[in-house]
């Protein structure tokens, strides 16, 4: 399984991006997926993650109203979008999978990883 981020860049404080998740040698429908980010200096950290059918969410307080995570298992893609934003989300956003069935929270909890992209949100 292999995963792609898109998306991302530069935005100003209050303002949006989307970034997305593509999955190949796979079938996303297979994986709970999810966001994690890394700001220089800090650990990485769970963002929000979605059930295998997009039934179920979970977001980190801080971007709770702010970002949205969705799917569709059709076009084997994943996407965040994230509405005003704040320079403390600035971080490479990193796209991940699992296999188990329910949303988990820990970075060595998820089987497969894309390589990030990042997001700059200046103030």
């Amino acid at each position: 399984v292999h995963l792609l981020e898109s998306g991302g860049g530069l935005a100003q404080s209050g303002g949006s991006l989307r970034v997305s998740c593509t999955v190949s040698e796979g079938t996303i429908g297979s994986y709970t997926m999810a966001w994690f980010r890394e700001a220089p200096g800090k650990e990485r950290e769970f963002v929000a993650a979605i059930t295998k059918t997009g039934t179920g969410s979970s977001y980190r307080d801080p971007v709770k109203g702010r970002f949205t995570i969705s799917r569709d298992n059709a076009k084997n893609t994943m996407s965040l979008q994230m509405d005003s934003l704040k320079p403390e989300d600035t971080a490479v956003y990193y796209c991940a999978a699992t296999e188990q069935g329910y949303i988990l929270y820990l970075v060595p909890e998820y089987d497969y990883w894309g390589r990030g992209t990042q997001v700059t949100a200046s103030s």
